[in-house]
Parts: structure tokens; C-alpha cells; sequence
């Protein structure tokens, strides 16, 4: 992982016909799964992708799920979707999730993971080393975020 990165990733998506109900909006579920693309896409910039850690027997569940709708985006829409560390203490991790639209919020959200190797929970301060170090650095250079997010 590069020490010296900017806060955060920012992906580039595009409001496909299929994501949007009747009305013409997207459908709220859609915006979990934005938020999984951006958490692959996070831990695969930082390096550390989810099928590594599968590869090696670890597991991130997710805990708990948080999102606010802002505004509606809608068919063919481009998204920005930013992705940081909002937390890690050593054995959870939060990551934050903003959905814009040309600078607009149009949703907002959090997901809390645990950590599992083989199945068992387990804390990665103390079961797993370099998953702890990369988050750890992740957290730090990500508060600037987390610190927005925390004040809006």
C-alpha cells in the first residue's frame, strides 16, 4: 500500500436501465450493492482483495448496514461513488459510502464487518497481522473523511 495516498477512492459508475423502478428512479436496494462495489474496489487499491482473503480462509461479513437517501438519482445518471475507513478498532471495521451525482449527495451510508478465518471469529489486531496493518494505515489516512462524514 502506497503510505503517502489520498484520502479515500472514488469509482465512476453509471445508472444502468434495470437499476431503476417504475417511477423512473433508482431503486433504493441498488445502492448496497454500490456500496460493495466500492469496498472491492477499496481493499483491491490498497492491496488486498477479497478473493486473496477468501484464498487464505478469511471472511468480512457484514454486521450492519446504513444508508440515507438525499436525492433520487435516475436512468443513465454518472455516479462518483467515494469509499473510506470510517473506523477500525482491531476487531471491527466500519467503511463510509458517499453516492454523488455533478457534486450532488444523493445518498449516504455505512457498513460494519467482523472478521472470520476458516469460519471462527477472530480480531485481526491479534489474528491477523498485515490485514491489521493495512487497515490500520487505511484508518489514519482516511480521517479526513471519516471526520466529515462523523460532523454531516
Amino acid at each position: 500500500m502506497n503510505e503517502a495516498r489520498q484520502p479515500g477512492i472514488t469509482c465512476q459508475l453509471r445508472v444502468r436501465y434495470h437499476e431503476t423502478d417504475a417511477m423512473g428512479i433508482v431503486h433504493h436496494a441498488n445502492y448496497l450493492h454500490w456500496f460493495e462495489v466500492g469496498r472491492t474496489e477499496y481493499l483491491r487499491a490498497v492491496g488486498m482483495t477479497y478473493r486473496s482473503l477468501e484464498e487464505q480462509g478469511i471472511a468480512s461479513p457484514v454486521i450492519g448496514i446504513r444508508s440515507r437517501y438525499h436525492h433520487p438519482a435516475r436512468y443513465d445518471d454518472p455516479i462518483e461513488l467515494e469509499t473510506w475507513v470510517q473506523a477500525y478498532n482491531g476487531v471491527r471495521l466500519t467503511m463510509g459510502y458517499a453516492v454523488r451525482c455533478a457534486g450532488r449527495l444523493l445518498c449516504s451510508g455505512r457498513s460494519e464487518h467482523a472478521f472470520t478465518d476458516q469460519g471462527r471469529a477472530v480480531a485481526p489486531k491479534r489474528s491477523l497481522p498485515s490485514v491489521h496493518a493495512i487497515l490500520s494505515a487505511c484508518a489514519l489516512a482516511d480521517l479526513p473523511l471519516a471526520d466529515k462524514a462523523a460532523r454531516a
